[in-house]
């Protein structure tokens, strides 16, 4: 029999669950660099980046708590072409084409060139790294499993004592202006950059099988539960993104927007917690970043395999990633960045009217809905990104949204065109 009230010792547990599986490395190289950029306006900037990072993740889980964690059947509600696109699309970005690539540019940025220098080869360096992907995922160990935790409380620990000297010794004056026109859509963007809510759709199964394991079968109960875990997971986050946000503001005057986002991090340790913090900070990204790579490497494989049923290989798969990814990654997290920012800003607009549209799914009946809203929401983003002069003048705009009023239109349209399967 389920539980009929809520424990908050679950909460907990799955909360600082939640936050591991959302934290990565990859997340400590965004807000300082915001915080340059956003100068006595880094709150701002913050905030949206904390709306579009741990906000709209939270909203994936709890959405795909009415599909017990199976997203394919919620991205399915707009047709069975658009979501094989948008999960294949998904995948591919928290997977081969970004999110791979730069644990190992992150790992040798912040990791191998701060400590041993240029002259340990980047190409040798992404060689090895995803030898070990490829070892550890085709052959999971429990290596794998030992230094995941162990390493988010070390992780926490290192950027506690950074933030906490950073807040106290300010290493300088905050810039009174801004180097951005809007640094809330600056925010927003950058939190877009951390792929944790397409990661969310992907991850999602993961945290709600764990809260059904504690007995919260009602979905009501699991929504609920989601929600205060989510809550604790968000809580953390915000903490530590806003006090790197703060730390990076304070060397704002120090900084221009052409700093590279990884040398700044590097700067920032070794100026707050000198050469030993550097070390230390190093060694545990670049842990971070190898259970994150072997992580997706593993969901990369599982989907497209299951995709394909069966016809592509698990092990192939992996093993084109693991190539792919190390090919890419010698491109510098800088250039990774930059050409996934469009990429992003195309996917993202859809995944989040199709998580939104979830949240009363029970309640909209007509699939269309979905549809139109859906497809809608790719053209806008196509539009934007190319720059058609009509589509930016939309409202929202300025604050990177201008999707949602034309979303919201073609969602009221699709209502009223006929269904050939309810919900």
């Amino acid at each position: 029999m389920g539980k009929q009230k809520i424990e908050v010792k679950d909460l907990m547990v799955v909360g600082f669950a939640l936050f591991a599986m959302f934290f990565g490395a990859g997340n400590l190289i965004f807000p300082p660099y915001l915080g340059v950029e956003s100068g006595s306006s880094w709150f701002t900037g913050f905030a949206g980046f904390l709306f579009a990072d741990g906000g709209l993740a939270l909203l994936a889980v709890i959405a795909a708590t009415r599909f017990r964690g199976d997203t394919s059947k919620m991205f399915d509600r707009a047709g069975h072409k658009l979501s094989v696109l948008l999960g294949s699309a998904i995948v591919i970005c928290i997977g081969p084409l970004l999110a791979i690539p730069r644990t190992a540019a992150t790992t040798y940025e912040m990791g191998i060139l701060p400590t041993i220098g240029p002259g340990f080869n980047a190409i040798l360096f992404s060689v090895i790294f995803f030898a070990l992907t490829l070892v550890l995922t085709i052959k999971p160990s429990k290596v794998v499993d030992i230094v995941g935790q162990f390493l988010t409380p070390a992780l926490l620990i290192a950027l506690a004592i950074l933030i906490v000297k950073g807040v106290i010794t300010p290493l300088g004056e905050i810039r009174p202006d801004t180097l951005v026109p809007s640094v809330f859509a600056e925010g927003v963007n950058q939190g877009y950059q951390t792929m944790d809510t397409l990661a969310a759709t992907v991850f999602s199964t993961i945290v709600i099988v764990s809260i059904m394991e504690k007995g919260y079968d009602d979905e009501k109960l699991m929504v609920k539960a989601t929600i205060g875990a989510g809550a604790i997971a968000v809580i953390g986050m915000g903490l530590v993104y806003g006090g790197l946000c703060y730390v990076g503001a304070t060397v704002s005057t120090q900084y221009g927007i052409d700093v590279e986002q990884t040398a700044l991090i590097v700067a920032i340790t070794e100026a707050l917690l000198g050469q030993t913090g550097k070390i230390l900070l190093a060694i545990i990204v670049a842990l971070a970043c190898l259970t994150t790579s072997i992580g997706l490497t593993s969901a990369a494989g599982r989907y497209f395999s299951g995709l394909t049923n069966g016809k592509l290989k698990y092990e192939h798969i992996v093993v084109a990633v693991c190539v792919f990814s190390a090919v890419i990654s010698n491109f510098g997290v800088s250039t990774i960045i930059k050409f996934s920012a469009p990429i992003l800003s195309i996917v993202y607009p859809a995944t989040i009217t199709l998580i939104i549209l979830s949240l009363f799914g029970h309640k909209i009946k007509n699939d269309n809905v979905f549809k139109c809203a859906t497809y809608m929401a790719l053209v806008i983003s196509v539009l934007t990104i190319a720059g058609v002069e009509f589509i930016v003048t939309l409202p929202g705009y300025q604050f990177g949204f201008n999707w949602i009023l034309p979303v919201a239109a073609a969602a009221i349209i699709g209502n009223f065109i006929p269904s050939k399967k309810a919900a």
